[in-house]
């Protein structure tokens, strides 16, 4: 169950994650990005198993935030599901995130320095990897598939 947002980011309602997006309702997102000591990024490699952008690079970690969770909690969460690891996180910044035909949603960003080792949930995460910033705007130039909501991050914090 995912709590549904207003737009100063208040609890409104209650409603199952498949009804926040077939009535494009609210709501909010953790985003954790991993850093290992060279200063290279950890992207995901989704799942051919997941619903929505199979076979896309990803943030290392990202989910949503269920009903009673704190955005904090749900990043910490995600990062023992996914990747079975965690570290300490902070937050780098949060933003309300638009596209046509979705819905709205509240995305928070996290930051860590990690540098492994994962163990993945292979039904959801294919593999691990790191990158520097230079190789990410490479991928995407040469029309790598990218989760839209990493390809926000990457605009936002990191000009690319």
């Amino acid at each position: 169950m995912l709590d549904i947002v207003d737009s100063g980011d208040n609890v409104i309602g209650l409603v199952s994650k498949e009804d926040a997006y077939k009535k494009l309702l609210c709501h909010r997102i953790s985003h954790v990005l991993i850093f290992n000591d060279e200063g290279k990024m950890a992207l995901q490699l989704r799942s051919n198993n997941v619903s929505f952008c199979p076979n896309h690079w990803s943030t290392a970690v990202g989910g949503h935030v269920q009903a009673g969770e704190t955005y904090k909690q749900a990043a910490a969460r995600e990062y023992s599901e996914e990747l079975g690891a965690n570290s300490s996180i902070e937050l780098v910044g949060k933003d309300f995130y638009q596209v046509p035909d979705s819905p709205d949603k509240f995305i928070s960003v996290f930051k860590t320095s990690f540098n492994g080792p994962f163990r993945p949930d292979l039904g959801v995460v294919e593999r691990v990897d790191f990158f520097s910033i230079d190789e990410i705007t490479k991928m995407i130039s040469e029309g790598e598939k990218f989760h839209p909501e990493l390809l926000y991050i990457l605009k936002k914090y990191f000009s690319i």
